[in-house]
């Protein structure tokens, strides 16, 4: 059943067009299954990196399955696959990224930001770039604990809404906090900025609250306000960070290439 809906998706992006931030461009898919695209030259509303900056764009992983089925349960950093549609997501993510050069491609070491990884590094174009794929564990998603496999009811909505807050009394056994989330992911960002040249970009895919930690880093805005971010599957934002002034510039946030797919899922994660 999966695959046929996988199969149908295929034949309905073979002549679907997608959107940049302001400039149209086309995607299709040939007998072999590889996606091609076709892109204006010039990408308007988004500035040349500044020679004494680094660029980092950031996505987050497709729709996925949902481990409790029909009812939405948390899992947090367990390995749940895409769904057929969070795989096109994904595309759609990599297809938009073709048009810059990435030094670098990083990933969480869970699948779904994997397959997410492989799909913008494939449509690199090889004969100007050979971006580096490289997985830091730190960028996993936030481990749920005990309260993985668990509704939000079953949780208990005071529980998520202390933890939502950084009451770290709260803290499921064997799960993370904010606080310390965030710590490792910007570990593992300052890791990969360290192997990003000046006026260079690098693409990292992982999750909602790993996104969460850069962004609200680079905006300002304290752990516990990081849940109200908005971050949608497969989107991406876009990060300057000056090696001069340590000054970070959101260029843009959560934006989603209009693929023409329908909309995701996006429940308890």
């Amino acid at each position: 059943m999966i695959k046929m809906m996988r199969q149908s998706m295929l034949t309905f992006l073979t002549n679907l067009t997608l959107l940049t931030l302001s400039n149209s461009f086309s995607m299709n898919i040939d007998g072999n299954g590889n996606q091609n695209i076709n892109l204006p030259y010039a990408v308007s509303e988004l500035p040349p990196i500044p020679s004494t900056s680094k660029r980092l764009f950031l996505v987050r992983h497709g729709e996925v399955i949902n481990p409790g089925g029909d009812r939405p349960v948390y899992y947090g950093a367990l390995d749940v696959p895409l769904s057929p549609l969070g795989e096109m997501e994904a595309v759609a993510a990599g297809s938009y990224l073709k048009q810059f050069d990435m030094q670098h491609v990083a990933s969480s070491p869970l699948s779904r930001a994997i397959f997410g990884a492989k799909q913008v590094k494939k449509l690199q174009n090889p004969l100007s770039n050979d971006a580096e794929l490289v997985v830091y564990e730190g960028l996993k998603e936030l481990d749920r604990g005990v309260w993985c496999g668990k509704t939000k009811g079953e949780i208990g909505a005071d529980l998520m809404d202390r933890f939502d807050e950084c009451d770290e009394s709260v803290t499921p056994r064997n799960g993370e906090s904010y606080s310390t989330v965030k710590k490792r992911v910007l570990e593992a960002r300052d890791k990969l900025l360290s192997i990003t040249d000046l006026g260079k970009a690098s693409t990292i895919v992982s999750h909602l609250q790993v996104t969460r930690c850069m962004l609200s880093e680079a905006l300002g805005i304290p752990n516990n306000e990081m849940s109200t971010l908005k971050v949608a599957t497969a989107s991406i934002t876009c990060i300057d960070y000056c090696g001069e002034s340590g000054k970070q510039v959101v260029q843009f946030a959560s934006f989603k290439p209009d693929a023409g797919l329908e909309k995701s899922k996006d429940m308890a994660n």
